[in-house]
């Protein structure tokens, strides 16, 4: 059985969802600090590379968390199928930000690889880079649990731009060392290194942002376990023409039921509200459409009927 990507109860995913954008912004507000504090104290260019990306992290954990209340916002009379892509969006919106801090990076990087500049107060560096790395840790282990629960794509976003910074963190540690030891063009040198994962990072959040904006289908093994849902009812023929899409947290399911001829109206309307009841068990958040068709009527090429592999 394929693993429940939504939480049990729609309230507990909004709560959810909630928490990991006060807790990202929370985390991003507290390493500002820290890091303005050691970036003046050491003068490392490195060290600035990841007090500008945590400047942006917390811009786009606000973002995050504007976009994430108001696609929890209900479905309205102008807004009919919710308001779910207003994650996508804010996804788009963090790439441009992450984009533009990691070409400031690389020319502030050319210039201080042009003209080196020894690093100070090194303990102090090192001692906030390994806050900021046990604080990151703890943030993405809560923004997985979220994610598991949720689906949701606002936290994915989020979850993608902190990934990077453990290895951006660790990288700085090398930095001040390599430069505290007779290195000073390392730290630039790492700076630009940097700016490369950073630039990356940015790649996959408009990629996945992309494919909610663009209707793209469910993954294969949610959608084989639609189909299998569907037949496992002993009154499904089969069916047709499964089209899915995601929008924040809710999936949006539509088939066609294959049934016997000789059915009346009214046990055909039961079955199809059995299969439905069915697939939202597992898809909680989901909502279901499913049309019914007389068996003998379909075309001689079903996709998915039953016995088929």
């Amino acid at each position: 059985m394929a693993p429940n990507t939504f939480s049990n109860l729609p309230g507990e995913s909004a709560r959810l969802m909630r928490l990991a954008t006060y807790a990202s912004t929370a985390v991003a507000g507290m390493l500002i600090v820290a890091k303005l504090i050691a970036w003046m104290m050491t003068g490392s260019v490195s060290l600035m590379a990841t007090l500008l990306d945590s400047c942006l992290d917390a811009l786009a954990s606000i973002i995050n968390l504007l976009a994430v209340r108001h696609a929890l916002t209900p479905a309205d009379h102008h807004h009919r199928f919710g308001h779910g892509k207003a994650e996508a969006l804010a996804g788009l919106g963090q790439a441009m930000f992450i984009t533009g801090s990691a070409v400031f990076l690389i020319l502030e990087a050319a210039s201080r690889l042009l003209h080196p500049q020894p690093v100070e107060a090194l303990g102090v560096g090192i001692g906030v880079m390994i806050l900021s790395i046990v604080a990151t840790i703890g943030l993405m282990l809560f923004q997985q649990h979220v994610i598991r629960k949720t689906g949701s794509t606002a936290i994915k976003a989020d979850h993608l731009h902190y990934k990077p910074d453990l290895l951006v963190n660790g990288a700085v540690i090398a930095a001040l060392l390599l430069a505290s030891s007779g290195w000073p063009g390392m730290d630039p040198l790492f700076a630009f290194l940097i700016a490369g994962y950073i630039l990356y990072s940015a790649w996959e959040i408009v990629r996945e942002s992309l494919d909610h904006l663009m209707d793209r289908e469910l993954p294969k093994q949610e959608r084989d376990r639609i189909k299998a849902i569907v037949l496992e009812h002993p009154e499904a023929r089969g069916m047709h023409d499964l089209r899915t899409r995601r929008s924040g947290t809710t999936a949006f399911i539509q088939l066609h039921l294959e049934l016997d001829d000789e059915l009346d109206l009214m046990r055909a309307h039961a079955i199809s509200d059995e299969i439905e009841a069915a697939i939202l068990r597992e898809f909680v958040d989901a909502e279901v459409i499913i049309h019914e068709d007389p068996a003998s009527l379909v075309e001689p090429k079903p996709v998915y009927a039953r016995g088929d592999g």
